[in-house]
C-alpha cells in the first residue's frame, strides 16, 4: 500500500460527510406519518428508482398499483413522462388520482427494452417531474442504469412491474430500486349515506434501502394525489387512550 494510512479521525470525518450527503438528498413525503416515519428517508427519494407491482393479477389490484404510482407522480412538479406498452391507461382515473391530463406526455414502446431506454432518456433529461414506465421483465443491469439516470437527472423513476402471465411476482427478482412496493385493493370505508366510500388499498413496502419492510391499509389517492389513513385507524389510538380513563372512573 502506497501513501499515508488514514487516521481513525479522518475515516470518521469521511463517513460523516457521506452520511450527510445521503441525508441531504431530496425527498417527497407522502404526508401520512404512518408511512413517512417508517421510510428510512422520511419519504420517497426524488433521485431514485422506485418499483410498484400489484399483489394479484386481477384488474382491481392492477388499477390500485397504477393509481398509487399516479398519485406519487401527481405530487411532483412539472410534466410527467409515462411510457406504456399498451394503450390501456384510463386518463380520467389518473385525473381522479391528482394527475391532470395536461401534465402527462405519453410514449408507446414496442417492447420492454425500448420502454426502459425511453425511461432512461427521460430521467437523464432532468426537466421532468417524474418518469413512469410499465415493464414486465427488467434485468439487474437495466435497473442499475435507471437508478444512475435518476440520480444524475434528479428525477424520480416509478417503474410499474406488471406480473407475468404465469403469475410470477416481479418484486421477488433482484433489483437496484431504492424502494419496492406491492399494492392491492381493499374494501372501501363505510359511509353514513350508503354506497361506496373512498377507495382503500393495502400497501406493502416489500423492500427499502436502509429500512425495514412494512404493511399499511390506506385510503387511495385523492384529487391532489395524497393518501390518508382510514377513519378506523385514525381513531384507534384515541380510543385506546380513552379506555383506561373509563376503567379507572
Amino acid at each position: 500500500m502506497s501513501g499515508p494510512v488514514p487516521t481513525l479521525a479522518a475515516l470518521r470525518e469521511s463517513l460523516q460527510a457521506i452520511t450527510g450527503e445521503a441525508r441531504d438528498r431530496p425527498v417527497l413525503p407522502f404526508g401520512v406519518a404512518a408511512l413517512d416515519t417508517r421510510l428510512a428517508d422520511g419519504g420517497l427519494r426524488t433521485d431514485a428508482l422506485h418499483e410498484v407491482s400489484s399483489r394479484g393479477t386481477g384488474w382491481g389490484d392492477d388499477a390500485a398499483a397504477v393509481l398509487f404510482a399516479a398519485g406519487i407522480a401527481a405530487r411532483t412538479c412539472g410534466e410527467i413522462l409515462w411510457v406504456v406498452r399498451s394503450r390501456d391507461l384510463f386518463a380520467p382515473g389518473l385525473f381522479q388520482a391528482g394527475l391532470a391530463p395536461s401534465r402527462v406526455v405519453y410514449a408507446e414502446a414496442r417492447d420492454d427494452a425500448e420502454l426502459l431506454a425511453l425511461v432512461e432518456e427521460g430521467l437523464r433529461h432532468g426537466g421532468l417531474g417524474a418518469v413512469v414506465g410499465e415493464a414486465k421483465r427488467v434485468q439487474m443491469a437495466q435497473a442499475r442504469r435507471l437508478q444512475l439516470a435518476a440520480e444524475g437527472g434528479g428525477t424520480p423513476a416509478l417503474l410499474l412491474r406488471r406480473p407475468t402471465r404465469d403469475g410470477t411476482d416481479p418484486i421477488t427478482a433482484p433489483s437496484a430500486a431504492v424502494t419496492r412496493w406491492r399494492v392491492a385493493h381493499a374494501p372501501s370505508s363505510a359511509v353514513p349515506w350508503g354506497g361506496l366510500g373512498r377507495a382503500c388499498w393495502h400497501v406493502e413496502c416489500v423492500r427499502q434501502r436502509g429500512g425495514d419492510p412494512f404493511e399499511l391499509l390506506v385510503e387511495g389517492s385523492d384529487e391532489t394525489g395524497r393518501l390518508a389513513l382510514p377513519a378506523q385507524l385514525v381513531d384507534r389510538p384515541a380510543a385506546a387512550d380513552r379506555a383506561p380513563r373509563r376503567a379507572v372512573g
